[in-house]
């Protein structure tokens, strides 16, 4: 427009610039209302898009009044063409920040919604938001007029000769992701390596697989390695698992009387103790004539791995003071050992010597008497 800047102009600017305020503010008070709802839910995606719309709709509200703002106000072609694209970068920016804010909550979410005692997967939260950013920056180049495919040839021949310098790297990002693919390794696992180290299994990102021991330490062991480790997952298929537990008794014991009362404590122990299994049918298995023992194995149902430990604690104490109220008897081992007694060759005193070394002392001369040799 090539007309003069009147007062009815900038009236009608600011009343475009005042609606778009008001009602972004109005919107964000519904937002809120609507977040304390969510909240009540179960699924907590929801809470993750209203909390992003908390963020988007105000602003985008804010851009379309001043776009009102700008159409109805005298201005030049070149300053209105900038100006809309300066609100379209703007828009575009804030929705690309939030979508990628939306995605990375909704995978967030659902790794979380496993039980167990990890984080999220972030690998995926990672690469998700990179994409959206990415896809966001692309869109923001061409509204600007920035042409994209001279950017995405160069980044196809750098993206080459990135690989090729950064091949560890790339391996443990795609073993990563087969290992959460291939669900045979998920957070909240408990796993053990034929290398050793063992815990539950923390977090999987683009590079490595975090281990936190019963201990309270982290384990960090890059996903090349663990994809190729022999590897024991103690949390699938099922959480629930079994433990054995040895024990024996005397010879002399009743085996019936034995069965029955240690039956009745396994029963005891999984109905009171936490982390045990009140339906796990008791299970008392004998299997070997011991040097002093009849050995028999105990079998106990625990929710999971890092229940067995309090279970096996209480197990055994409760067992110990059962037996001693029943007479039963648990021996310890013996051994015979065999002496034998040996002579002791005392050297020949030799001429002139009063003293002999090594003399043996008679019952005479140890009473005060004198030395006697052989």
């Amino acid at each position: 427009m090539n007309r003069a800047l009147t007062l009815d102009d900038l009236v009608l600017a600011g009343i475009a610039l005042a609606a778009g305020l008001l009602l972004a503010f109005l919107s964000r008070t519904l937002l809120r209302w609507l977040a304390k709802h969510a909240k009540r839910t179960r699924w907590s995606g929801d809470d993750v898009i209203v909390d992003t719309l908390r963020s988007v709709v105000p602003w985008a509200l804010v851009a379309g009044g001043l776009a009102a703002a700008a159409a109805v106000l005298p201005l030049t072609r070149t300053v209105q063409h900038h100006t809309d694209q300066v609100l379209q970068v703007w828009l575009i920016f804030v929705v690309t920040v939030s979508a990628a804010r939306v995605v990375a909550g909704l995978v967030r979410t659902v790794t979380q919604s496993r039980s167990g005692v990890a984080g999220s997967a972030t690998i995926f939260v990672n690469i998700t938001r990179v994409l959206v950013l990415a896809i966001g920056f692309l869109v923001v180049l061409q509204t600007l007029g920035i042409s994209i495919a001279p950017l995405l040839t160069a980044l196809g021949v750098g993206g080459l000769a990135v690989a090729l310098a950064l091949q560890d790297t790339l391996a443990n990002l795609f073993a990563g992701i087969h290992i959460l693919a291939s669900k045979t390794v998920q957070p909240g696992d408990y796993i053990r390596l034929s290398s050793g180290e063992e815990g539950y299994v923390i977090d999987i990102n683009w590079r490595q697989t975090t281990v936190r021991q019963l201990s309270n330490n982290l384990v960090v062991i890059p996903n090349g390695q663990l994809a190729k480790e022999n590897m024991t997952n103690f949390t699938r298929p099922e959480q629930q698992l079994t433990v054995l537990v040895q024990v024996g008794v005397s010879y002399d014991s009743d085996l019936e009387h034995v069965e029955r009362v240690t039956t009745e404590v396994v029963a005891d122990v999984m109905r009171d103790v936490s982390g045990a299994l009140p339906d796990h049918e008791p299970a008392v298995r004998f299997h070997t004539f011991g040097d002093s023992r009849i050995g028999f194995t105990v079998i106990l149902g625990v929710g999971e791995f890092s229940d067995q430990y309090r279970i096996k604690h209480e197990f055994i104490k409760r067992l110990h003071r059962r037996y001693r109220e029943e007479g039963i008897r648990i021996p310890s081992p013996t051994r015979t050992v065999a002496l034998q007694q040996g002579s002791v060759v005392i050297p020949q005193q030799r001429a002139g010597t009063d003293v002999v070394p090594g003399a043996a002392w008679s019952e005479q001369g140890h009473n005060g008497g004198t030395p006697t040799t052989p």
